[in-house]
C-alpha cells in the first residue's frame, strides 16, 4: 500500500511539473523558414521580404525568397508545397487570396509548418499569425482623410486598386467607403473603383482611363506601391497634372521625384522592411515554441521591440506615417 501511495505521488508530481513546464525563452538556432511574398519582382515586397532576410540573419535562422512572377490567386501553391516538402520550420506569405490556399495552408500545418501571413491576410483557418502593417480599419480611413484635405472635400473620387481578390486592399476599400459616409465629405462622390492587377503598365493605363471616363475627378487613391508610382507616372505629364490629386501607399524611394516635381502632393506608407522583419520573429517564435498565437501572448522583435497578439492572431506593426516635400528626404527605402 505504502508503495502504491509513493507511486501516485510520485506520478502527481510529474503530472504537475508538466504542467506548469515553463514556455522556451529564446528562438531556436538553425530554423528555416520561407518567405513567400504576392510576387518577387514588386518593389514592395522585395523591400519586405529582405526585413525578414534580415531578422533571419539576427536570430541565426535560414531564410529563403520564393515565389510567382505574378499575384494570382494560384501562384503560390506550388511553393507552398516545396516548403512542405523541405521541411521547413515556418512559411511567412503575402497571401494573394483569402482563400484559394487554404487546403495547401491546412496541409502544411498538418505537417509542422508554422504560418504567418504579412501585408495580406488568408481566412484565419490558414494561418495562426497576421502581421498586419497597420490597423486596417486605420489605413482605410486615412486615406480618404488625407484626399479630402488635398481637395478641399469637395469633387470627384476613385480608387485604383491592385487586384480584385487582394484581401488588404479589399479591406481597405470598404473602411474607405464607411469614412465616406460622413457628413463632412457629403460633397466627395465616389465614381469607380480601379484595378491595376498590381501590374505597372495596366496601372498606368488605369489611371489614364480613369481621367478620360471621368472630367470631374478631383482626386484618385492608390493603397498600393505599384499602382500608385504608375498613377504618378501617367499624371506627371498629364493636363491634369495640379488638377487631380493622387494619394495612397507608396515608398518613399519611388515617389520622391513625383513629390519633389509637384505631382503628388502627400501620400502614406509604414516601413515595408518593418513588416517582414516583425513576421520573421514571429514565425521564429512560434517555431521556437515561445508563443502559440493565442491572444494576449507577447514576443520581442529585435530592433522593434515588444509586441501582443490581439483577436484572431493579428499583431499590428503601427500606424502609417504622411510623406510630403517637407520630411520624404529623411528616409531611404
Amino acid at each position: 500500500m505504502k508503495k502504491r501511495i509513493l507511486l501516485l505521488s510520485a506520478l502527481a508530481l510529474g503530472l504537475s511539473t508538466l504542467s506548469f513546464a515553463q514556455a522556451p525563452t529564446s528562438i531556436k538556432k538553425g530554423l528555416k523558414i520561407t518567405l513567400l511574398p504576392k510576387n518577387i519582382n514588386n518593389p514592395y515586397n522585395v523591400i519586405e521580404t529582405q526585413g525578414g532576410l534580415d531578422a533571419a540573419k539576427e536570430i541565426g535562422a535560414v531564410a529563403k525568397v520564393v515565389g510567382p512572377s505574378d499575384a494570382g490567386a494560384s501562384s503560390q501553391v506550388s511553393y507552398i508545397n516545396t516548403a512542405i516538402a523541405q521541411r521547413q520550420d515556418a512559411l511567412v506569405l503575402a497571401a494573394n487570396d483569402a482563400n484559394a490556399l487554404l487546403p495547401y495552408l491546412n496541409r502544411a500545418k498538418q505537417a509542422g509548418v508554422k504560418i504567418v501571413t504579412m501585408d495580406s491576410d488568408t481566412a484565419v483557418s490558414g494561418r495562426t499569425l497576421f502581421i498586419n502593417q497597420a490597423n486596417s480599419e486605420g489605413i482605410g480611413r486615412a486615406q480618404v482623410q488625407l484626399l479630402g484635405k488635398l481637395i478641399g472635400y469637395k469633387g470627384d473620387i476613385a480608387v485604383l486598386s491592385a487586384t480584385p481578390n487582394a484581401t488588404n486592399q479589399n479591406t481597405w476599400i470598404k473602411w474607405m467607403e464607411e469614412e465616406l459616409k460622413l457628413p463632412k465629405y457629403k460633397d466627395m462622390k465616389l465614381v469607380k473603383i480601379a484595378y491595376g492587377n498590381d501590374d505597372d503598365q495596366k496601372s498606368f493605363t488605369e489611371m489614364q482611363g480613369l481621367i478620360q471616363a471621368y472630367p470631374n475627378l478631383k482626386g484618385v487613391i492608390s493603397p498600393t506601391t505599384v499602382g500608385i508610382s504608375a498613377g504618378a507616372r501617367y499624371l506627371s505629364t498629364s493636363p491634369s497634372k495640379g488638377k487631380v490629386a493622387l494619394t495612397g501607399l507608396g515608398t518613399p524611394n519611388q515617389m520622391r521625384a513625383f513629390v519633389k516635381d509637384g505631382t503628388v502632393t502627400a501620400f502614406q506608407l509604414w516601413n515595408p522592411g518593418d513588416v517582414g522583419y516583425l513576421a520573421t520573429y514571429a514565425a521564429a517564435s512560434l517555431a521556437s515554441g515561445m508563443i502559440t498565437g493565442k491572444q494576449g501572448e507577447t514576443f520581442m522583435a529585435g530592433k522593434l521591440g515588444k509586441y501582443t497578439v490581439g483577436k484572431d492572431g493579428e499583431v499590428v506593426l503601427g500606424p502609417p506615417y504622411t510623406f510630403d516635400k517637407a520630411n520624404i528626404d529623411k528616409f531611404d527605402f
